[in-house]
């Protein structure tokens, strides 16, 4: 077979591997011929169908180029214009900063006014505020609410 020298596992294998060959080769001497014709057809489609074996892709020499960009260390331009790309760097994160307090407000401030309104409606009832604490309070409106319906 090959020079290259074996680990004792793979030499085991290949033991193990041989061993499994001759007692196969000794039970196909006992088998009747048709069926021995039939393992051979099937061996030969096998082997038809197999998957050929690829060769690796060549590589491909890729070229890109490096352009300057917007960034925080003025991209391959050098030092030209040093802090004014720093500025200009700066303002879209200075504006989604400004838009993330802006959209916070207004979320405090509209559940702030939503809050006043429950409350302004609790208040103003005929209910005392315990009674909505009452368990038996929701029966009674699922009750009230099928016989209005």
């Amino acid at each position: 077979m090959n020079n290259l020298p074996q680990s004792s596992a793979e030499r085991a294998m290949e033991g193990y591997a041989q061993r499994i060959t001759a007692r196969l080769n000794e039970a196909t001497t006992q088998l009747d011929y048709h069926v021995v014709e039939r393992l051979r057809a099937g061996r030969v489609q096998a082997l038809a169908h197999r998957k050929k074996a690829m060769s690796a892709p060549k590589p491909v020499p890729v070229f890109t180029r490096l352009g300057s960009s917007l960034a925080w260390g003025g991209g391959s331009g050098g030092s030209s214009g040093g802090w004014w790309h720093s500025l200009l760097a700066a303002v879209p994160m200075l504006a989604l900063v400004a838009g993330i307090m802006v959209i916070g407000a207004a979320q405090d401030e509209t559940g702030t006014i939503e809050i006043a309104e429950v409350d302004a409606a609790l208040l103003a009832s005929d209910l005392p505020p315990a009674a909505y604490a009452d368990p038996g309070f929701v029966q009674y409106l699922k009750a009230h609410a099928d016989e209005s319906r």
